[in-house]
């Protein structure tokens, strides 16, 4: 390696030789996905799991309200922390889910983790007391950091680089799907009824998990090369020469770098950004949204935000591989500035005193400020401005930091690098949701939402700068762009 290939700056372009790439497309067109889409669906039950538990809290919330045992009956304080207990116990799962990961297999940690999925449900199903009620949902959000980390480390050790990214985005695709199951089946059902539902996923994942392959990155990591080349097999179909691509990983792996910061500042980066982008707050003023909208029914509003969630997600799994990561982070973060700065428009124009003291006083204002003309007039800027903030999000900052998380560590530290990301994700998403009232009061609705937007801003300043294109690259040669140096 020469002097300036060794100064190459880090995220600079280092393509394969076109005789490379002519041998990598040669085996690609042998390989049949069939097999890749079962283990791919086996492992994304985790994450339609882990919508349940995110969605579970609307419908089971309003209802533990009013329901009249003393002994379960949620006063508002009690209810804000059911809602976001799952975060702490997440944050949790996230360290647990690294350590477990590198210790017993990515195969094993996701049929570790439905066990808490069902336990922490059962414990709902049969809760007595409030305690039973936090417990249910600390096991289920361990559970649901344990998935968050270990199903894209599942999914982008198996998928090769043609389909990784729509197969990567399918984590939050499923995870919205949840979300917006949980909604549909809290119309009909109460809260122990669907407690009892949630907990299908979690037990279909841990059956069908049993005859899915381990990830061949860590078989060859523990030294088991034949056990590796039978899952790739398994993962390619009969026709692709298994042993080719089990030589390359395993060359990859003996001259990895196990070099973590500049991954590590990366992902952390991009998981911090993505809850600062405000989806939290946005979210939380849905229902109040929609009434002033006329909406009859903000049960109806909840799976309507839901169902936008998942068409736009599922339009950025389609075409994650074809746009390109840094593509869609960008449009993504620049939709949201610009939706959130309408956002802040609404709330000025909605609410003229500056000093409001409590989140009640801010939406008793706006009603009262809509009041002194027809309620419809602003509406629509605040229905608009909101659809097109989660349009945005799940379009890219809601699927891509997840799966950029999987694609830019090396194997030897993956496991590592990966609970960091999420233990900053979860532990920024309790922040937001437990402050963002203080923050309401200190500096007015519409401040809060402007500062969101410059949020996003700097979202757009980050990617383009930082974040590599992983779009068509094995992970190997994203390791080597870290490294600098050109991987064969």
């Amino acid at each position: 390696m020469d002097d300036n290939e060794e100064s190459r700056p880090l995220l600079v372009n280092d393509e394969q030789t076109d005789e490379d790439r002519s041998e990598q497309d040669a085996y690609l067109d042998k390989v049949k996905n069939g097999k890749l889409f079962m283990a791919t669906f086996a492992a994304v039950l985790g994450p339609l799991s882990f919508g349940f538990v995110l969605g579970y809290s609307s419908p089971a919330i309003p209802e533990l309200r009013k329901i009249q045992d003393s002994r379960l009956q949620l006063s508002t304080e009690e209810a804000s922390w059911f809602g976001s207990v799952v975060t702490i116990g997440a944050a949790f799962g996230g360290l647990l889910g690294g350590w477990i990961v590198e210790k017993i297999g990515r195969k094993l940690s996701l049929m570790f983790c439905a066990l808490p999925f069902i336990s922490g449900f059962t414990i709902i199903i049969a809760a007595q007391n409030h305690w039973m009620l936090y417990l249910g949902r600390v096991l289920t959000g361990l559970a649901s950091g344990v998935t968050s980390l270990v199903v894209p480390l599942y999914i982008s050790e198996t998928a090769h680089e043609r389909v990784r990214g729509t197969m990567g985005s399918c984590v939050q695709l499923m995870v919205v799907t949840g979300i917006m199951g949980a909604y549909l089946t809290g119309l009909f059902l109460d809260w122990r009824w669907l407690a009892i539902t949630s907990s299908v996923p979690p037990t279909l994942m841990l059956v069908f998990m049993c005859f899915m392959p381990e990830t061949p990155r860590f078989l060859l990591c523990q030294g088991k090369r034949r056990e590796a080349e039978e899952a790739l097999r398994f993962l390619r179909g009969p026709d692709a020469p298994a042993e080719w691509e089990c030589a390359r990983i395993e060359e990859a792996y003996k001259n990895e770098d196990p070099g973590v910061y500049k991954p590590l500042g990366i992902g952390i980066m991009m998981m911090l950004l993505q809850q600062f982008t405000g989806i939290n707050a946005i979210m939380f003023y849905a229902e109040t949204i929609f009434e002033q909208a006329h909406f009859k029914s903000s049960d109806v509003a909840t799976v309507i935000v839901a169902a936008t969630q998942m068409l736009f997600t599922a339009i950025a799994a389609a075409i994650m591989d074809k746009a390109g990561r840094k593509v869609l982070l960008i449009l993504s973060g620049v939709i949201m500035c610009v939706s959130e700065a309408v956002f802040g428009v609404y709330f000025k124009l909605t609410v003229m005193k500056h000093n409001n003291s409590s989140l009640t006083s801010v939406l008793t204002e706006a009603q009262g400020s809509l009041g002194e003309q027809p309620p419809t007039d602003l509406a629509w800027l605040a229905v608009g401005s909101m659809g097109l903030f989660i349009a945005g999000f799940a379009l890219g900052w809601g699927p891509t930091p997840w799966l950029v998380m999987s694609e830019i560590f090396p194997t030897r530290v993956r496991g590592l690098g990966s609970a960091l990301c999420v233990l900053t994700n979860w532990t920024c998403a309790f922040i937001v949701t437990k402050t963002f009232q203080n923050l309401m009061d200190a500096i007015t609705s519409a401040g809060t939402f402007w500062m969101f937007s410059g949020l996003c801003a700097l979202n757009v300043v980050f990617t383009a700068i930082f974040v590599p294109e992983t779009k068509g690259k094995t992970l190997e040669e994203i390791q080597a762009r870290f490294k600098g140096t050109r991987q064969r």
